[in-house]
């Protein structure tokens, strides 16, 4: 019966292919040419940053959940408004608040792509002082929320009554937080620094699973790519580089400046200069790894629906028929894999972040 089922699947398959062209030619006589997909804004828009959330459509209207713009242009004035007097605007319109002209600058364009711009008198563009709700600023208010929702409760239960047998919610927190504390804090930093730097390494690790997590949900108000943006894995390593450096002792620092290598090394400071640039190079490398590993899976899953409507452009609706079933199927398949890679992504900034400061806090080692 299944094979069966497996060869008329593929004969549909085969006559579909077969009267794709026709059905393309057929529909193009009766309809005028509909405007072409664009793939950069499609992918681009949905991995970037924006000043509203998009749902849908209807009847060419677009639905979606407006955010708060608050911007300061350089003349110095403040404004604040709703995202939906820019995020409306048609080719060529703009927002008139207290003065001053707003438009957002398109993602197809290579200044400011998709931020919000001012449109001066002379016709000249500036880019003021913008601390908006964008898209991603939202996302990390509501992984902060849900993770105070989510671990305070069990924290106030055990400090009212620590003898009390826990609950299965207690149960679950207790043990994703040692998962972490016995399976990366402990293993790479002396014992005497867990209780310093295990809170940050445990905020980071559940901070960076739940916004990958929550990116994955391609709902209102999930959806923001947070970890997918640069300027935000860049704040995270910074972190990690202030509690490595600020809290180094001085044997982390002595192996920098005066490492135990021949002297021949150091009198021409190749060792130390190397030891230096590993510093900076350290949290560069936590920033890019995080960003483009979460980028990359949105992409992917992005390209792949994409392509349906690329093939059903070039092709007709007949194709995009037969393109659906792969790219579904593809999509389903990588979306499973970003469900691991969510996981590993935290895992892997985390315990790289335990082993530097690991490094920075170890002490000499006695013959």
């Amino acid at each position: 019966m299944k094979n069966v089922l497996k060869y008329l699947f593929l004969g549909l398959v085969l006559i579909w292919m077969a009267f794709a062209p026709a059905q393309s030619m057929a529909q193009e006589a009766e309809h005028p040419k509909e405007e072409k997909f664009d793939a950069k804004s499609f992918i681009f828009g949905h991995t970037g940053d924006a000043y509203c959330y998009h749902i849908t459509e209807i009847k060419g209207k677009p639905v979606c959940v407006w955010l708060p713009v608050i911007v300061k242009c350089k003349g110095g004035s403040w404004h604040c408004f709703s995202s939906k007097h820019v995020c409306e605007l048609k080719e060529g319109e703009t927002f008139e608040h207290k003065g001053a002209q707003f438009y957002v600058s398109p993602i197809s364009v290579d200044k400011y792509p998709g931020k919000l711009v001012e449109l001066k008198a002379d016709g000249s563009l500036s880019r003021p002082f913008d601390i908006s709700i964008t898209k991603n600023a939202f996302g990390i208010f509501l992984v902060c929320g849900f993770m105070l929702a989510f671990f305070l409760p069990a924290a106030r239960k055990y400090k009212k009554d620590p003898l009390a047998t826990p609950t299965k919610y207690q149960g679950l927190v207790e043990w994703l937080t040692y998962t972490v504390i016995d399976g990366i804090v402990r293993p790479n930093i002396p014992e005497k620094q867990v209780k310093k730097f295990a809170p940050y390494l445990l905020t980071v690790f559940f901070f960076i699973l739940f916004s990958n997590l929550f990116g994955l949900i391609p709902i209102f108000p999930f959806s923001a790519n947070v970890t997918g943006n640069l300027s935000i894995t860049l704040v995270l390593a910074l972190l990690t580089f202030f509690f490595v450096n600020a809290f180094g002792n001085k044997h982390y620092w002595k192996d920098i400046f005066w490492p135990d290598v021949p002297i021949f090394l150091k009198a021409f400071p190749l060792m130390p200069i190397i030891e230096l640039i590993s510093v900076f190079i350290k949290p560069f490398a936590l920033m890019v790894r995080l960003f483009a590993n979460i980028l990359a899976g949105h992409i992917v899953i992005l390209v792949l629906m994409g392509l349906i409507f690329i093939i059903g452009g070039l092709y007709g609706v007949g194709m995009a028929g037969v393109t659906s079933v792969i790219s579904i199927f593809m999509t389903v398949f990588m979306f499973a894999m970003e469900l691991m890679v969510a996981y590993i992504q935290a895992y892997v900034f985390t315990i790289l972040s335990a082993v530097f400061i690991g490094l920075a806090q170890q002490e000499p080692e006695h013959s």
